[in-house]
C-alpha cells in the first residue's frame, strides 16, 4: 500500500478519558455513552469519519459515471451492542442525493460502498446497512 496520509490520535483513560491528535485538531474530552454528562464517545467519532468518508467516495464515483451534480448527505447511524458477550458494532448509511432516481442512487452507492475505505475496512466485521432516502425526485 502506498501510504497517502497517517492520523495519530493517542487515548488516555478509554472511553471515560481525553483523545489527541498529534498536529491538535483533535483535543477533546470522551465519555461513555448514556453516561450523565454529554460528551463525545467513539461512536460519535467513527460515526462523523465513515459518513464524511462514505460522501466524498459517492462523490468520487458519480463524478467518475458523469455525473456534474454530486451534492449529497450522508447520516452515519453507529450502533453499540452485544453479541454472545462480545461487544459489536452495526452501522446504518442513510443517503440522501437530492433529486436523482432512487435506482441510481443505489447503484452509485453500491460503488461508492466498494471504494469507501471505512466500507472496506469493516466489511465482514461490522454489519452495515446502505438506506436510500425515500424522497428523491
Amino acid at each position: 500500500m502506498d501510504i497517502i496520509y497517517t492520523a495519530k490520535v493517542s487515548a488516555k483513560g478509554g472511553r471515560n478519558g481525553h483523545v489527541q491528535s498529534e498536529d491538535g485538531t483533535l483535543d477533546v474530552d470522551v465519555r461513555p455513552p448514556g453516561g450523565k454528562e454529554e460528551a463525545l464517545n467513539p461512536e460519535i467519532l467513527f460515526a462523523g469519519g465513515y459518513a464524511a468518508c462514505f460522501g466524498s467516495a459517492l462523490e468520487s464515483v458519480m463524478r467518475a459515471e458523469g455525473q456534474k451534480e454530486v451534492t449529497n448527505t450522508i447520516t452515519a447511524e453507529v450502533s453499540l451492542g452485544k453479541d454472545n458477550g462480545a461487544y459489536k458494532l452495526a452501522v446504518k448509511l442513510h443517503i440522501e442525493v437530492p433529486g436523482m432516481e432512487r435506482t441510481k442512487v443505489e447503484d452509485y452507492a453500491a460503488k461508492a460502498h466498494q471504494k469507501c475505505p471505512y466500507s472496506n475496512a469493516t466489511r465482514g466485521n461490522v454489519d452495515v446497512e446502505l438506506i436510500i432516502f425515500e424522497n428523491l425526485g
